[in-house]
């Protein structure tokens, strides 16, 4: 972000320090100081969190002329980290920001430029040229028009459309946490959600984004299921209803069953990839086994899942900790091992192995992407954020009994919560603003 008619742009110094005042420095696309990850926190509303940290500007309490802009923690409740981004100049990316609860005081860089030169509010004024700052992005923008790289972009979404305006929908079907009159929650199946389908679970935002909303009381999708989900579940028949969701053609398998049965499925092998910025998980409960952790994203195959991917944030913790379990076939057993990806908040057996704040983790309403893909036996989960790649883990499923043909595999995205011990009224939201789906051999 460099100010206006100068080499200097804001500049957060080395290292992550609580209290630091903003300043100016040579503009350097490639100094990892003057990268900020753009957090929506929606109506126009964003924090600029430093890459690499877990510090947001901040702009004090209240607002008055010189008052210091600093680096904090990150609070995504916390109104003096809220910027209003108030477009100066028509056609350009240059902006002024606005403290959102004082909208009186926008970021200011001072007269002139120099090296060290203190960042502080001063009155709003979008002709004052100290106000004035150029936006250059810095992430991957590739992806088109389901959204590209992480931090806060332009997805180019439109928010006047319902969800699938924006993505294609039409291999997937939609579970909502709402009776359908069997005591079980309700399917809305592909073409209808493909229909410019829209409730209040499942909506778009107010930035295009394709939001999941998930409640703590709310009916679950089998007697066997203890947890609410507002999910997607993968229908490569695309609404032709000629094709069984548990047939062979609906669903997909990993090529490390036999080349001789591969053809009878929907596809072969897969990715899932998806950028998403988590709103709100619940915070009601003490059991920090369940309180602030949700599924994201999922491989299910016919019993069991080769990976459940996870998002957990405790009420204490700025961030939120990432990490996925790996289940084995229902015919070896189903056993279970757990992977860290950000953060070491599991143990391989599950448990919780720390609740300490992740400081590698990801904030709510930080955007990032994950992949999930599969390639015969091995299985990659990845976590990326503006173009660069956060943690990545490959298993070897040799031996996880999934290379039997008699099974069948389909993706799954959204919230499927996993804290039923929270206050009713508690819940968690995610924002999708990109979700494709990939497999070889597949021809819809």
């Amino acid at each position: 972000m460099q100010k206006m008619e100068t080499g200097y742009s804001i500049d957060g110094n080395g290292g992550a320090v609580e209290g630091q005042q903003l300043y100016l420095w040579t503009t350097k696309t490639t100094n990892v100081n003057q990268n900020w990850v753009q957090i929506s926190h929606g109506s126009g509303y964003y924090s600029y969190k430093k890459e690499g940290t877990s510090l947001c500007w901040d702009g004090g309490t209240g607002g008055a002329k010189r008052q210091a802009v600093t680096l904090e923690v990150c609070d995504s409740s916390n109104y003096d980290q809220h910027w209003k981004k108030v477009k100066v100049t028509s056609g350009t990316e240059i902006y002024r920001f606005e403290k959102r609860n004082a909208p009186g005081f926008s970021i200011d860089g001072n007269g002139g430029a120099a090296l060290r030169q203190s960042l502080y509010l001063w009155t709003s004024s979008s002709g004052n040229i100290n106000q004035q700052w150029e936006l250059t992005r810095t992430d991957d923008t590739s992806g088109g028009g389901s959204g590209g790289g992480s931090g806060g972009g332009d997805h180019n979404l439109d928010a006047s459309k319902a969800p699938s305006g924006n993505f294609d929908l039409l291999d997937w079907y939609l579970s909502i946490p709402v009776d359908e009159g069997d005591g079980y929650a309700t399917s809305i199946k592909e073409v209808e959600l493909a229909a410019s389908y829209e409730d209040s679970y499942f909506y778009t935002g107010s930035d295009g984004g394709m939001v999941f909303y998930t409640p703590v009381k709310g009916v679950t999708t089998s007697s066997g299921t203890k947890y609410v989900r507002t999910e997607l579940r993968e229908m490569l028949r695309r609404g032709n209803t000629s094709y069984s969701t548990s047939g062979k053609d609906n669903n997909w398998a990993f090529s490390s069953i036999p080349s001789s049965s591969q053809s009878a499925f929907g596809g072969i092998d897969g990715v899932l990839d998806a950028t998403l910025a988590v709103n709100h998980v619940t915070t009601t409960s003490s059991n920090n086994e369940q309180v602030g952790r949700i599924v994201i994203g999922q491989i299910h195959a016919e019993g069991n899942e080769p990976i459940r991917l996870y998002y957990h944030k405790l009420p204490g913790n700025s961030n939120g900790a990432i990490y996925f379990a790996h289940e084995t076939s229902k015919s070896d057993g189903g056993n279970e091992t757990w992977y860290n990806l950000l953060g070491s908040m599991v143990s391989s057996n599950g448990d919780l192995n720390s609740t300490s704040n992740p400081s590698s983790g990801i904030a709510l309403n930080e955007e990032f992407s994950y992949t999930i893909t599969v390639n015969g036996d091995a299985l990659t989960a990845k976590i990326s954020q503006n173009g660069s790649q956060l943690a990545s883990k490959t298993i070897n499923m040799s031996g996880s009994g999934y290379d039997d043909s008699s099974n069948y595999m389909y993706f799954k995205a959204g919230i499927y919560l996993q804290d039923n011990s929270s206050n009713d009224s508690d819940y968690a939201k995610v924002t999708f603003y990109k979700l494709t789906n990939t497999h070889d051999n597949y021809n819809p």
